[in-house]
């Protein structure tokens, strides 16, 4: 994944690289979100990657049918993923 510039300059902190999160809350749910005014490729890179693993991943298949059951949506359990591959992916920028 590389900046809107194409500068492939390593991103400081993990805030930086996953984009800074922002509260999305209402009523008695805390929760936050990523921040759609950063970075927009890194964020659709990171809504592909979950969408992919969601269709074809055993693991996040099971995960998903859990999270499904327990009363989650869709765009929750997206959320929740996004942030997952985010902070997996993190370490692999720093080392390129």
């Amino acid at each position: 994944m590389t900046t809107h510039s194409g500068s492939r300059a390593k991103p400081r902190s993990r805030i930086s690289a996953a984009s800074l999160l922002l509260p999305a809350s209402s009523g008695k749910i805390t929760r936050h979100r990523l921040n759609p005014g950063g970075n927009r490729q890194a964020n659709h890179a990171l809504w592909r990657i979950v969408f992919t693993r969601m269709s074809s991943d055993e693991r996040t298949r099971k995960y998903v049918a859990r999270r499904t059951a327990e009363g989650k949506t869709t765009r929750e359990i997206m959320r929740v993923l996004k942030r997952y591959v985010a902070r997996e992916v993190y370490p692999h920028l720093l080392h390129e």
